[in-house]
């Protein structure tokens, strides 16, 4: 009896190891990842940008609160960028309560973004599933430019900003025509991603939502338990198209990632190395 009682205890000792592990993981500070994107037709007077992009903030459950946000700001500031772009899901869970309680909390943090060219958001699922409006108004009163399905000129980019696929709020057409109003290299930026065959001029697309899975088991054969489905992570090409996912920043559901770390992404975007 006491030799089952000695590995009940040893099994709850590594269950909470394992446990603790995976929620120190989640806090850890992003992996700052690097890439450099050229376009053959960028102005020739123009010089490259500097994009930083941030995708899945999650405030509001044990992985992000205000001063863990505070520390990666500071991060993403010592990267000087020139542009940051925000990918969407700033709140954690799904209950508007919840929103209304931790929605504040991100401004001071945002506020302290440092970057010339601004900071430009889109909205995801995440904040449409919770309540959008004090979402917006954090956002907002952190000088962030939020972009629904509209265009605006950054530099020698256009960043077009498209809306919550998830929830039906996405404008391809209006946001495309927004673009082509501009001048500037057109990207995209949006919480999940399009329909990349309809992208049609636009041949860089920034987006997060996946957590590159965020509980990765299946090295071990056991199927993802956070995504439940296949995903996408890094950099990945469809014909002419380069589509960037990032892993985030937050968790969504567990607090815990397992074999993959958040991350954020530093992008020197400019002419084409000939």
């Amino acid at each position: 009896m006491a030799i089952v009682r000695s590995f009940i205890l040893l099994g709850m000792i590594i269950v909470v190891a394992v446990f603790a592990w995976a929620h120190h993981n989640a806090r850890i500070d992003p992996i700052v990842r690097t890439a450099r994107i050229g376009f053959r037709d960028w102005p020739t007077t123009a010089r490259p940008v500097r994009v930083a992009l941030l995708s899945d903030i999650h405030i509001g459950n044990e992985s992000m609160d205000a001063a863990r946000l505070a520390r990666i700001v500071r991060q993403v500031n010592a990267l000087e960028p020139d542009l940051v772009l925000l990918a969407g899901d700033y709140i954690a869970g799904h209950r508007a309560k919840v929103a209304r309680k931790f929605a504040p909390q991100l401004t001071a943090p945002l506020a302290a973004l440092r970057a010339p060219r601004g900071v430009v958001a889109v909205m995801g699922n995440h904040d449409y599933d919770t309540d959008p409006v004090v979402i917006r108004r954090a956002l907002e009163a952190a000088g962030v430019r939020i972009l629904d399905n509209a265009a605006v000129a950054r530099g020698a980019l256009t960043i077009a900003g498209i809306d919550d696929r998830l929830h039906g709020r996405d404008d391809l057409p209006k946001t495309l025509a927004a673009a082509r109003r501009l001048r500037g290299i057109p990207i995209a930026v949006s919480h999940d991603g399009v329909n990349r065959y309809q992208l049609r001029d636009i041949t860089l697309e920034l987006v997060g939502h996946t957590h590159c899975g965020q509980v990765e088991l299946e090295a071990f054969g056991i199927k993802n338990p956070v995504t439940h489905t296949n995903y996408s992570c890094g950099i990945s090409r469809t014909g002419r198209l380069i589509t960037l996912t990032t892993a985030g920043v937050g968790t969504s559901l567990v607090p815990f990632r397992v074999n993959a770390p958040p991350d954020l992404w530093l992008l020197t975007i400019g002419p084409a190395v000939r």
